[in-house]
């Protein structure tokens, strides 16, 4: 079996499916990302994420953070922090670059954003509930202010005293059976979206 690695990787040490020491067979593998852009639309990005239980979300949403230009993430309630050792293993070492905050309740932490002129959008169904990619949708995101996209428990979402405080609440349409995505994959669908449309 053959497996890519990037020169002096631990991850080619073993084998990834048995455990057996490896041997490196030619040059090493090299990823290239994509250009970073050069200029960033004017919009400041922040996310709350309201009980988001699983370590592996939380450790792929700090990465896309980066990635999209998230500037803080505010973890609220049982939502893993980076102090967590094993957030590491998703977030690639983005935990290391993005800033984050900690409040054991999220519904307080979404209070004080809005008193700081902050405005929240919050990512969940609902009667409120408007698809990211109606044109009205895209027009109403704020340039001048701090845009704060609330996402919720993997099961229960968005605690409701927290959406009502969301000046919007939007969706990503779904085409399928299922009524929603993983909770990182909506929230990098949504500020990709808002960054870069």
């Amino acid at each position: 079996m053959r497996f890519p690695v990037e020169d002096e990787s631990p991850l080619g040490a073993q084998c990834p499916f048995c455990g057996a020491p490896t041997t490196f067979v030619d040059d090493g593998f090299h990823t290239d990302g994509a250009p970073a852009p050069r200029v960033l639309p004017p919009l400041r990005l922040e996310a709350l994420l309201d009980n988001v239980r699983s370590l592996s979300n939380v450790g792929s949403i700090f990465r896309t953070a980066d990635g999209a230009g998230i500037a803080h993430l505010h973890l609220g309630g049982i939502t893993p922090t980076p102090a967590h050792p094993k957030l590491a293993k998703t977030a690639l070492g983005a935990e290391q670059h993005v800033a984050w905050s900690h409040d054991p309740d999220a519904a307080r932490a979404a209070e004080s954003l809005v008193a700081g002129g902050a405005r929240l959008w919050g990512i969940e169904g609902g009667d409120r509930s408007r698809s990211l990619y109606d044109p009205a949708t895209l027009d109403e995101r704020p340039t001048d202010a701090r845009l704060v996209l609330v996402v919720g428990h993997e099961v229960s979402g968005v605690d409701p005293r927290i959406l009502a405080l969301c000046e919007r609440v939007v969706h990503v349409p779904m085409a399928g059976v299922k009524d929603s995505l993983n909770v990182s994959v909506a929230l990098g669908i949504v500020a990709y979206t808002l960054r870069f449309s």
